[in-house]
Parts: structure tokens; C-alpha cells; sequence
């Protein structure tokens, strides 16, 4: 199943910040006017609903195996060890991506507002008068001289 097609804990506020549902908004990060910001939230939001996803399977794994209805030998503290180990490691992607989520949408600009270039100046260059340049080494594209 395609990221765009989970959910995630995210959903709700790229709804609030962008103005439509999470599959519209995937719709419209694909036109060329399209933000960057709302590109990169998508991806990142498509990162998170994965990461999200790891974190319920190991979590009900671990659950199918505490369930008091089960047998004590079938009882692994092996699994249960790299289960909390991949529990660390999926729980650890979500917060990052949660965090890096929050970053992007606080520093956006607004919804509707597309970044504008950067203005840039002309500027000429110039030359400092031969007699305020610094001075050039001695040695400066000297060639050595092999000797034999």
C-alpha cells in the first residue's frame, strides 16, 4: 500500500495549514505551481505514516505475545529484546520526522504565498590601483628549477 494512502498523526494539521485533505493535497504537489513546501511536507508526511505504521506492527507483536490468554513457553525474551529494539529504532524515525515536519511547516511561508527569489544586485568589480594592491610575494609563481 502507498504511503499517500496510510495515515498519520500528521493529517490533520497539513489539512488546517494547506486548505484540503491529505489526497488532494498529494494531487497538488504534483502541478509545476505547486510550493516546495507543500512538496516537502508531503514527503515528509509519506515518511512519517510509514515510520507510524512500523511502530503499531511491532507494538501489536509484542501485545499478541504479552496476551494473557497465551501460553508462557511459547515466551521469548530474544524476541521480545529485538522487538524493543526495533520499537527504539521506528519510534525514533517518527520523532524525527515529526520533528523535522513541525520545522518545515513553522518556517513556510504562507499557504498561497510562493517564495519569492531572491533579489540579487549588480554589482561591477573592481580593481584596486596597482599601488594599494597587496603585495605579491617574492616567490610567488616562481618555477623551480630542477637541478641535476
Amino acid at each position: 500500500m502507498s504511503a499517500q494512502l496510510k495515515l498519520s498523526s500528521s493529517d490533520d494539521r497539513l489539512n488546517r495549514v494547506f486548505g484540503a485533505p491529505v489526497p488532494d493535497l498529494y494531487t497538488q504537489a504534483v502541478r509545476p505551481e505547486a510550493s516546495p513546501a507543500l512538496f516537502r511536507a508531503l514527503e515528509l508526511r509519506s515518511f512519517l505514516a510509514l515510520a507510524e505504521e512500523q511502530v503499531a506492527q511491532v507494538r501489536d507483536r509484542v501485545h499478541e505475545a504479552m496476551a494473557a490468554d497465551r501460553d508462557m513457553d511459547e515466551l521469548s525474551a530474544e524476541d521480545l529484546r529485538m522487538d524493543a529494539q526495533w520499537l527504539e529504532a521506528a519510534l525514533d524515525a517518527r520523532d524525527g520526522y515529526r520533528a523535522a515536519l513541525d520545522d518545515l511547516l513553522r518556517t513556510m511561508p504562507p499557504p498561497g504565498q510562493r517564495a519569492r527569489p531572491a533579489r540579487t544586485t549588480q554589482r561591477l568589480a573592481t580593481a584596486l590601483p596597482p599601488a594599494v594592491a597587496a603585495p605579491v610575494p617574492k616567490s610567488a609563481g616562481a618555477a623551480r628549477t630542477h637541478r641535476p
